[in-house]
């Protein structure tokens, strides 16, 4: 029986049963290509002689963990879940200009110099560009080979000739194979060359780290399948206005996610931020209307950051919601349940919702400081500016415990603070110096703290 042939789109990969001249899913013209069907699958093959048996092995099997190589930046260390593991591929994404290229020639550089062999492949720059940078950087002894190429074939001969420990591939939407019949950045093109590269991190027991471009919507471009290929996912996040960069993990298969990084942008390249909590609150000198701090975990690391609202008469008929650093939904959400439960309306007022720093925040522990800066803000009441916010908010209005709070809560006592605004049933331990206040339900932290509700 004859195979139905089949038809993808190079532009968004979406799968067609015949060939036209648009894609119906993305709309790019001319992007579809009929896919060669395999010449033999598993149906054919029972007449004909059988594969050999695979190993297996069960669950209480002991193996040493993966060995890790440190590569001295600390902030890299951590998010990669304690250093490089050999052989695995790793992808970074992020803006144009937020810094990837610098981030990973500093972090080729250090494991040059604690003895592992590294080659920084760009696709997208000459070898005079890249080492102009390093220059600059303060990075120009540091033993990393440098190569300008976009053929993946002589990249990859190359890799199997030098052997290095680490490689870096800048970028994956610039490599092109001359075996797949599309642009350089296509679908096709990126999937197959992250294939490639991820079978030879495999193969050869090189680390691989690939930079990705993302779209607008700030998700990596290419195929999701890229995604899953690699071991770890990494995304370089920062606002151009702010000089804070943090390199975020969503996928480690070597470590936790949602580990994070900060950095500070100077001119001599990024520097560690060790403190990040001191560093976001650094210029909060007296206490402000519409200004909380909000106790945060990001991966294993509690983080303080400060949060700031701004709540005025709006002359538009429909009042303007503006968020940096947090979700519009979410906001959306707490809006409508000071209304519902606690008989606050907006309706008329404009709201501006920031994250001062850059720091973008996505825990639902959030909430509650979220609605503390909305209030303060329209109520013109400053709080206390020792004093922590932190819970969830249910639909119902009641205050939902989150986890990890006596680490939020240490973290806040070691940066001065000493008292805290928690939902009721919170596991706080003792905290020597801090009072905690405990409130049940939104509409009795409201009446609490403004009098109101």
């Amino acid at each position: 029986m004859a195979k139905t042939p089949s038809f993808s789109c190079t532009a968004c990969g979406a799968v067609h049963s015949k060939w036209s001249g648009r894609c119906d899913a993305c709309g790019a013209w001319n992007t579809i290509v009929e896919e060669a069907p395999l010449s033999a699958g598993p149906g054919k093959a029972l007449g004909a002689a059988k594969g050999k048996g695979v190993a297996l092995s069960d669950l209480a099997g002991s193996e040493p963990p993966p060995p890790r190589t440190r590569s001295g930046l600390d902030e890299l260390d951590r998010v990669l879940g304690g250093g490089l593991v050999p052989a695995s591929a790793i992808l970074v994404g992020g803006d144009p200009g937020i810094g990837k290229s610098t981030l990973l020639l500093q972090a080729a550089a250090s494991f040059a110099r604690a003895g592992l062999p590294a080659i920084y492949v760009s696709g997208e720059e000459a070898s005079a560009q890249v080492r102009m940078r390093a220059q600059r950087l303060g990075l120009g002894d540091a033993a990393v080979r440098l190569a300008a190429e976009t053929n993946l074939r002589d990249i990859l001969t190359t890799l199997d000739a030098e052997r290095p420990a680490l490689a870096v591939i800048d970028s994956i939407q610039t490599m092109w194979l001359d075996t797949v019949e599309s642009a350089p950045g296509s679908v096709a093109q990126v999937r197959a060359a992250a294939h490639e590269l991820v079978s030879f991190a495999k193969r050869r027991g090189t680390a691989v780290i690939l930079v990705g471009h993302v779209t607008k919507d700030g998700q990596i471009a290419g195929p999701r399948v890229v995604e899953h290929m690699v071991d770890t996912v990494l995304y370089f996040e920062g606002e151009r206005g702010h000089q804070f960069r943090i390199l975020r993990a969503v996928k480690n298969r070597f470590g936790p996610a949602d580990e994070i990084g900060v950095f500070e942008m100077t001119g001599d390249g990024l520097a560690e931020v060790a403190n990040p909590s001191a560093l976001f609150l650094s210029d909060r000198d007296r206490a402000t209307p519409g200004s909380v701090v909000f106790a945060g975990i990001e991966g294993t690391r509690p983080v303080l950051a400060e949060l700031q609202a701004l709540v005025a008469p709006s002359p538009l008929a429909q009042p303007r919601r503006t968020v940096v650093g947090l979700d519009g939904g979410r906001l959306a959400m707490i809006l409508a349940v000071l209304e519902a439960r606690c008989g606050i309306p907006f309706t008329g007022l404009d709201v501006y919702l920031n994250v001062a720093g850059g720091l973008r925040v996505t825990e639902p522990a959030a909430d509650l400081a979220v609605a503390a800066a909305l209030l303060s803000s329209r109520e013109d009441v400053a709080l206390p500016q020792d004093l922590v916010v932190f819970g969830e908010i249910s639909l119902s209005g009641a205050l939902r415990p989150v986890g990890q709070t006596e680490n939020r809560l240490k973290e806040a006592r070691k940066l001065g603070f000493s008292g805290a605004l928690a939902p009721a049933g919170s596991k706080t331990g003792t905290e020597g110096g801090m009072t905690v206040r405990e409130m049940p339900t939104l509409a009795a932290f409201v009446g609490d703290t403004f009098g109101a509700g």
